[in-house]
């Protein structure tokens, strides 16, 4: 039977009429979004509606507490000045969980992007069910420590390392063989009691940095997840392209099974330090203690290169970005490294060359997978 998580949304978050919200309240929500600090008179530029129908909407949307009223702005005109808008962190609030090979990622985030609290569980040697039980052990002090009421949980958003098989079931690496080939959402749910929007971890790092990152003016752009393994997203017009499979941007795909050990995933690297006498237990203990001059680190980046730039490429080729953004588990030196050696294979027409994309490294800092998770079950809803 398919998995909707929309169908088990508490009662408490719908809206006379079924749903949570209407298209148009959608389309306001997430004008206000992109537009943080828009007064109420400013509403009606931005869209189709009549003023009356855009204060109307509003009303109620404030009156179920999603949205709030602000100061409002000076000089905006003659008249009694307009109060601003903003999306109330306090009627709603969310857990994120990004589960790579090494670690599993926790963030809780209110409806409005606030960053409630972040945390997380190391994964290696722990079943499935020792990990979700310190997973909502961790969840449960948060909740405390944080004063959030279980009314206003509205849902989990989850991450997995693999690509989508169909309903909730993902395909994941070795390290995660117990988490793959099985519906999530349903067992996600039974274990919290919420409903779980399930996603490949490139996916929702990809809307993590559409929503928190470069996102918030480029609209267009290809999200490199370097992990374990080596995927990521695509961003178009400011929404995540799923394709007709849902695995748009698994970039992995592109390479045969003898240069898929050349291509930039953080596996090999590991391999290739621990040959030459570097201890790196995990990803994880290698993005917070990287050194560019670690014996194997530059012979493995010249080695990944040609197939790095290939994908650099394609990516520029067929998707035509603005940007792509260097993200995942990747250490920022190491991303400039690869930026740095990255090969143009353009060829100039009269003198004239194609606008390149720009190369960007993430400006996120934290878990880019854990967060995008978080702000999942509210942009499938709400946003």
């Amino acid at each position: 039977m398919a998995y909707f998580p929309e169908t088990l949304i508490a009662t408490r978050f719908l809206r006379e009429g079924g749903g949570v919200v209407s298209p148009n309240e959608r389309d306001l929500l997430k004008l206000i979004w992109r537009h943080p600090g828009l007064s109420r008179s400013e509403v009606t530029a931005h869209t189709d509606l009549t003023q009356q129908s855009v204060y109307r909407i509003i009303d109620q949307l404030e009156e179920r507490g999603i949205i709030s009223f602000g100061s409002p702005k000076p000089g905006t005109g003659r008249g009694q000045p307009s109060p601003t808008l903003r999306l109330d962190g306090r009627y709603a609030y969310s857990c994120g969980i990004s589960v790579n090979t090494d670690i599993i990622g926790i963030c809780l985030m209110d409806i409005s992007g606030n960053v409630l609290a972040e945390s997380s569980v190391a994964l290696r040697e722990r079943t499935m069910a020792q990990s979700l039980d310190l997973v909502r052990e961790q969840l449960i002090e948060h909740q405390r420590v944080n004063n959030l009421s279980e009314e206003a949980f509205f849902g989990i958003g989850f991450a997995i390392a693999g690509f989508h098989i169909s309903g909730t079931r993902y395909n994941a690496p070795l390290p995660l063989h117990e988490w793959s080939l099985i519906e999530l959402g349903p067992l996600l749910t039974e274990f919290f009691g919420k409903p779980a929007w399930v996603r490949n971890g490139g996916k929702t790092g990809a809307i993590a940095e559409s929503m928190f990152g470069v996102g918030r003016y480029i609209k267009h752009f290809a999200y490199l997840s370097f992990n374990y393994g080596f995927g990521g997203g695509l961003i178009s017009d400011g929404e995540l392209l799923l394709g007709g499979i849902g695995n748009a941007g698994e970039f992995s795909g592109m390479y045969d099974a003898e240069e898929s050990k050349r291509r930039p995933a953080l596996q090999w690297l590991i391999e290739r330090l621990n040959r030459n006498g570097v201890d790196v237990p995990s990803i994880s203990y290698m993005r917070k203690h990287f050194d560019p001059k670690w014996p194997g680190v530059a012979e493995w980046v010249d080695e990944v290169t040609p197939a790095y730039s290939r994908l650099i490429n394609a990516i520029w080729a067929i998707f035509d970005p603005q940007a792509i953004i260097f993200g995942g588990q990747v250490p920022t030196a190491l991303a400039q490294m690869l930026i740095d050696r990255t090969e143009n294979f353009d060829r100039p027409r009269y003198g004239v060359q194609r606008p390149r994309p720009k190369l960007i490294i993430s400006e996120i800092s934290s878990d880019a997978s854990a967060m995008g998770a978080a702000i999942t079950p509210f942009k499938s809803a709400y946003y």
